[in-house]
């Protein structure tokens, strides 16, 4: 018999019917809306509290804190509940009510944290009030997104492997968003290590730092931070792009009312660049697109035509202009000397729990075992195949 926790993952690729034309590559979404928390972050949330129960970090009656933006949080509280646990979310003004109200109705008890960081962001103020809590609560334990290395390691144990899986011998190009790195890194260092010929592209709202520059405010939640996370190897990534609020909310409104699918709004920047590369790419070739969450989340904001039209934003949902959209995308150039943001003694300001460094040092010599392995029976695809369905 299962149990709730027993469902998450092998979530379903959904291929695209009218967006793309004959001649252009497929498009399929990986819906993470299928988990039982209704995200991607169900992945690295259920990987990091069951490590951190096998390692004796967490024990029965202990307070789960985590600083999240909504669905690392909700996942937090779906499995807190499930498991027994106190949870504790650290979030912030750009929380969307029906996020709210999901994390109150698993029972997890929510700080808003009003004060900005020096990026205009609240990255920042959150983390350091949730490692705040955690000095001064016994028995609390922190999954730490931002900066806990087994974020990534969730998504390449598990995303990585599945769509190795689903995208089959056409695989070409597989795209994800950036906030805190965890699914980006971990599908990125997968697949470079057992399937290299498969490009893995970024996608990250404008005014955040992660691929470099200046940040500034933004309205597209789920995505970006005023630096360069940990679990992002930035080097790997084979394209990065910006993509300006607007056009990430028409990519989600035209997908809604033309393909019957709703995604959260980070997900609609992922397909704009996935739609730039479809119109570049042969018919045969296969492009995998992380869609994290649900739009039924931001239908209050992102699928509302007042709301859009109080923040100056278009109503268009026209495919034509979709696509127009999408070929005007340009990659950033982060390859030609940019470095993403680097914030040097980030970790000691915020003042990272020693569980995070511990699990790291775990996860950096697994990464280190697992690279020495390349070429053997572990890494072919017949190996993973048995992986995942063994």
């Amino acid at each position: 018999m299962l149990t709730i926790i027993d469902t998450i993952g092998q979530t379903p690729l959904v291929q695209l019917q009218r967006l793309t034309h004959a001649n252009e590559a497929r498009i399929g979404l990986k819906c993470e809306r299928t988990n039982p928390g209704g995200s991607v972050k169900d992945r690295p949330a259920r990987f990091i509290i069951e490590t951190a129960e096998r390692a004796g970090w967490l024990s029965q009656g202990g307070t789960i804190i985590e600083s999240s933006s909504g669905n690392f949080g909700i996942s937090l509280a779906m499995l807190g509940a499930a498991k027994g646990y106190r949870v504790i979310i650290l979030v912030d003004p750009k929380i969307t009510p029906t996020n709210l109200a999901l994390l109150e109705a698993y029972g997890a008890e929510v700080e808003i944290v009003t004060e900005q960081d020096d990026s205009g962001s609240y990255h920042k103020t959150r983390i350091a009030r949730a490692n705040e809590l955690a000095r001064q609560i016994p028995g609390a334990f922190r999954p730490d997104q931002c900066f806990n290395l087994l974020n990534s390691e969730a998504h390449a144990n598990s995303t990585a492997r599945e769509i190795l899986v689903q995208g089959g011998n056409s695989l070409a190009m597989v795209i994800a968003a950036v906030s805190t790195g965890g699914q980006l890194g971990g599908i990125l260092r997968q697949l470079k290590l057992v399937a290299p010929h498969v490009q893995v592209v970024g996608v990250d709202a404008v005014g955040s730092a992660i691929f470099g520059g200046a940040a500034h405010s933004y309205l597209m939640p789920g995505v970006g931070l005023g630096w360069t996370p940990a679990n992002l190897p930035l080097a790997l990534l084979d394209y990065a792009f910006n993509v300006p609020d607007e056009a990430a909310f028409l990519a989600c409104r035209t997908l809604a009312r033309h393909e019957g699918i709703m995604v959260g709004a980070s997900s609609g920047a992922v397909l704009l660049a996935a739609m730039f590369f479809a119109q570049q790419l042969p018919a045969d070739a296969q492009i995998v697109v992380i869609a994290a969450d649900s739009g039924e989340r931001y239908l209050q904001t992102i699928y509302n035509d007042a709301w859009l039209t109080d923040h100056g934003l278009s109503i268009n949902c026209s495919p034509a202009e979709l696509r127009a959209r999408a070929r005007s995308l340009r990659p950033c150039a982060f390859h030609e000397g940019q470095v993403g943001t680097v914030q040097a003694n980030l970790a000691e300001t915020l003042q990272v729990p020693a569980s995070t460094q511990q699990m790291n040092q775990l996860v950096q010599e697994h990464w280190r075992q697992r690279s020495l392995q390349v070429g053997s029976a572990f890494t072919t695809r017949q190996a993973l195949l048995q992986d995942v369905y063994c």
